[in-house]
């Protein structure tokens, strides 16, 4: 059984220890005693070196704790030193989860169904009402005022019969591990914490996502939201920069600019649709038409897409007697547009020649178009059109 140094000092940054056993390789040690924290609960391992030898993973196997290492290390005596700057922002983390999630339940009764703790930022799971802007805002303001106060976290060790005020019931049996902060939380954990509210540092609640049936808020404590923040800053301000305008003027500004541009796209459109028109016009006038008095036009682009010579065709066949043929090389793709009197219903033709070669596609009888899988099938289709 290894001994779990982390459950009563979280603060231990180095420490003896003997290795009594390890895997075939050397690399997978097993220590009497431990400072390291195995991934549990949401919270990721803590790395450091153990003689020297970088530890790059630490695994919780109920009784024992095996810590993966870079090399391979002798059993015997060694010197154990934590990565004291992940353990501490760890610390800030799940100290903050655990004041977050109590004040999610105080104010709105919402309850914590997960936590997750990764590199960038922390999220939690929550579920039992809506989380909108005001409950974000109202629940930072509550757990930033709580980290003002700087209330104490204390450690404490109960049996599970006789633990009572649990924000959450715990299923384990016999001697709990409880984090409690000073009249507001008390929780069964494992994890490492810090000895107040004020070492969380600010709490940051960042964003919201829909989760299935919870809700899943993310935040940042302490160094991570300083961070957060001077990068948020000094992203808004380049952007102030470039509108030459004030911070605080900066959505103003965008949301001016986002008007114009789409006001500006508009207008392109329209433009685009009047020269398509006339495009179109003009290839009717200028296309001789065949014995039968129809007049056939086909183009075969390489690269681009249908979508910018629909408006063409559209226009084309508006006028008496007329079908418009188009292919794409890439991605390989086919158009075709028939005016009323054509005498021809292009979405049935195009179906029936496209599922001759195994491609897709349809549309109405005005206009259709269609996809295949190689451009080699293309000269095919069009024969099957009889083009």
């Amino acid at each position: 059984m290894t001994e779990r140094l982390y459950y009563h000092d979280s603060y231990l940054r180095s420490f003896a220890a003997c290795i009594v056993d390890t895997s075939a390789d050397g690399r997978t040690v097993y220590l009497d005693r431990t400072a390291f924290y195995p991934t549990s609960g949401g919270q990721p391992f803590d790395t450091g070196s153990i003689a020297g030898v970088a530890v790059v993973d630490v695994i919780d196997e109920d009784e024992r704790v095996a810590h993966r290492l870079a090399a391979p290390v002798a059993a015997g005596g060694v010197d154990c030193s934590v990565n004291w700057e992940r353990r501490f922002d760890h610390m800030q983390q799940h100290s903050g989860q655990h004041l977050l999630s109590a004040v999610f339940e105080e104010l709105f009764h919402l309850r914590t169904v997960s936590f997750h703790l990764s590199a960038e930022s922390s999220t939690i799971d929550v579920e039992g009402g809506a989380v909108d802007a005001h409950v974000l805002e109202a629940a930072e303001r509550r757990v930033n005022q709580v980290v003002f106060e700087n209330r104490p976290l204390q450690v404490l060790f109960e049996h599970a019969a006789e633990a009572q005020g649990l924000r959450k019931p715990s299923e384990r049996e016999g001697l709990l591990r409880i984090i409690s902060i000073e009249g507001l939380d008390r929780s069964a954990c494992g994890g490492t914490h810090v000895r107040s509210t004020g070492e969380i540092g600010a709490v940051m609640l960042r964003k919201v996502e829909k989760i299935r049936q919870a809700t899943r808020v993310e935040f940042r404590c302490g160094a991570r939201a300083v961070r957060r923040a001077r990068a948020d800053y000094e992203a808004l301000a380049k952007t102030a920069q470039m509108f030459s305008a004030p911070l605080d003027d900066v959505p103003a500004a965008v949301a001016a600019q986002l008007e114009a541009a789409r006001a500006a796209d508009k207008t392109r459109r329209k433009l685009e649709l009047d020269v398509a028109a006339w495009q179109g016009r003009d290839l009717y006038r200028s296309t001789a038409p065949s014995p039968d008095g129809s007049r056939r036009v086909q183009r075969r682009l390489e690269t681009g897409s249908l979508e910018e010579i629909r408006a063409i065709a559209q226009n084309f066949t508006a006028q008496p007697k007329a079908l418009f043929l188009a292919t794409l090389a890439n991605p390989p793709s086919i158009l075709l547009a028939a005016s009323e009197d054509a005498g021809l219903d292009a979405g049935k033709v195009l179906k029936t020649a496209l599922a001759e070669v195994s491609g897709r596609g349809g549309g109405t009888a005005r206009i259709a178009q269609g996809s295949v899988a190689d451009a080699a099938m293309l000269d095919a289709l069009v024969s099957r059109l009889a083009w």
